[in-house]
C-alpha cells in the first residue's frame, strides 16, 4: 500500500494536485483512492490496510447502494419467514422512507452525520419521532444484513445508537402516572370493567400479555389446574395466526386466582370457533384490536374516571381515555411484578420480569423498566444493616 501525490493540469492549464492511495484488497485486486489532503489519505492508508488484512475491507467502487441493501435485506426477512404484517411494515419503512431520501447512497458512504440528517430531514417531511426510531432502526438491520454479506464495513446506526444510549435512557424513562397506570387506577378499571371485555383486561393487567398474544390466546394453553397460562402463538395486524414475536416471547406465566376464575366463567359463554379462541369475536375468530380497545378499553377508563378532559372541536368539554392503549396495561404487570411487596408488588428480580414479559434480552428489560427497581442505596434495609454494623454490644 503507497500514497504518494498526483499533479495535472486541468482545462484551464492550470496545475492540480492530490494524493492517492495505491492499495490491493484481500482479492488482490488494485485499488485508488484519492484525497485532496495527505493526512486523510495517510488516515485512509493506515485504516485500509487493516481492514484488508482482516479481510472485511470494502472499496468503494464494490459497494453497494442503500436501495440494493434494501432489497436484499427485505429477501433475507421473507425467506426467514417473518409475519406477513412484518414484511408490510419493513418495506413501508424502506420504500416510503429510506430510499427516497439516502436510496442512491453508497453503503461506505454512510457515517454517523448522515445518518443524523437522515433523521432530520425525516422529521422535516413530517414524520413523527416514533416513526424516524423505527425507520432508523430498519436502516440499522439494512446495514447489518450488508455486513454479513461483506457489501459494508460499518454501521453508523449501531455507532449513533451507543453515543446515545444513556440520554435515551433518560428521556425514555417511563413515569407511573403518566405512562403507568397506578394501582388504584387499575382497581378502578377492573371494577368498571363489563361484559366479554372484563376477563379479556383481568387477564392483561395479571398477565402483561402483549396485544397480540391476548388476540391469539387459545384456550388449550390455559391449564386451570396448575394456574398458568402458555404464550404459544400470537395474532398479526392482518389477523393471522403465528408464531410469537421472538423465541423468548413462548413463554409460560403463572396467573392469579382472579384471571382463572374470570376466564372460567368466560369460557362458559365465549364464543366458539375453529382456532378456539379465548378472547374471539362475536364469530370465534380473531378480534379486531381497534375493538378491543374503542369498545373495551377505552370506555372503561372514561367510566372509571382515568380521563382527562379536552376540548372538541365544537368546543365541548369532553372526558377522553388517560392512557391511549393496551400496553399501559403491559407497563402496569412489569412495575407490579418489581415493586417491594410493601407497595403492593411481588418484588422479582430483573430476569424474572424479563422471562414473564419475554424480552429477548435482560438489557431490554432495564431499558424500559429498570429505573423502577428499588435502589439498595435508598433502602429502609441498607440503613438498618449500617446501624448494626457499627452498634457496639
Amino acid at each position: 500500500m503507497s500514497v504518494r501525490k498526483r499533479t495535472w493540469n486541468d482545462a484551464k492549464d492550470e496545475e492540480r494536485s492530490a494524493w492517492v492511495v495505491d492499495y490491493k484488497d484481500q482479492s488482490g485486486k488494485r485499488r485508488l483512492k484519492t484525497f485532496k489532503l495527505k493526512k486523510e489519505a495517510d488516515a485512509f492508508a493506515l485504516t485500509a490496510g487493516i481492514e484488508v488484512r482482516d479481510g472485511t475491507h470494502v472499496a468503494d467502487r464494490a459497494s453497494i447502494t442503500v436501495s440494493q441493501a434494501c432489497d436484499n435485506w427485505l429477501n433475507s426477512v421473507a425467506h426467514a419467514g417473518r409475519e406477513m404484517s412484518t414484511q408490510a411494515q419493513y418495506r413501508q419503512h424502506t420504500d416510503l422512507h429510506i430510499k427516497p431520501f439516502i436510496g442512491q447512497s453508497k453503503l461506505t458512504k454512510l457515517t454517523v452525520p448522515l445518518v443524523r440528517n437522515f433523521q432530520d430531514q425525516l422529521r422535516e417531511h413530517g414524520r413523527s419521532a416514533e416513526m424516524v426510531r423505527r425507520v432508523t432502526t430498519s436502516l440499522g438491520a439494512v446495514i447489518s444484513d450488508a455486513q454479513e454479506r461483506g457489501q459494508a464495513i460499518r454501521n453508523p446506526v449501531i455507532e449513533l445508537g451507543k453515543k446515545k444510549t444513556q440520554q435515551a435512557r433518560k428521556k425514555g424513562r417511563l413515569v407511573v402516572g403518566a405512562d403507568i397506570p397506578t394501582i388504584e387506577e387499575v382497581r378502578t378499571i377492573l371494577t368498571e370493567a363489563q361484559g366479554r371485555f372484563r376477563p379479556f383486561l383481568i387477564t392483561a393487567v395479571f398477565t402483561g400479555l402483549r396485544a397480540s398474544e391476548l388476540r391469539g390466546l387459545a384456550w388449550s394453553a390455559v391449564d386451570f389446574d396448575a394456574g398458568t397460562i402458555e404464550v404459544r402463538q400470537r395474532a398479526d395486524r392482518y389477523n393471522q395466526i403465528g408464531a410469537p414475536k421472538s423465541s423468548a416471547g413462548h413463554r409460560t406465566i403463572p396467573a392469579p386466582t382472579i384471571v382463572m376464575t374470570a376466564l372460567k366463567h368466560w369460557k362458559l359463554e365465549c364464543p366458539k370457533g375453529e382456532n378456539d379462541l379465548v378472547f374471539p369475536n362475536g364469530e370465534g375468530n380473531v378480534e379486531n384490536l381497534g375493538n378491543l380497545i374503542n369498545r373495551g378499553l377505552r370506555p372503561t377508563m372514561v367510566r372509571a374516571g382515568v380521563a382527562i378532559e379536552k376540548t372538541s372541536p365544537s368546543g365541548e368539554k369532553i372526558a377522553v381515555p388517560k392512557y391511549t392503549g393496551l400496553h399501559c396495561l403491559r407497563h402496569f404487570y412489569a412495575s407490579w411484578l418489581i415493586n417491594r411487596k410493601a407497595d403492593g408488588g411481588l418484588e422479582l428480580g430483573a430476569k424474572q420480569v424479563q422471562e414473564r414479559l419475554g424480552h429477548g434480552s435482560i438489557q431490554m428489560t432495564f431499558d424500559r423498566y429498570g429505573h423502577l427497581f428499588p435502589s439498595p442505596e435508598a433502602s429502609k434495609e441498607l440503613d438498618e444493616a449500617a446501624q448494626r454494623l457499627f452498634s457496639v454490644d
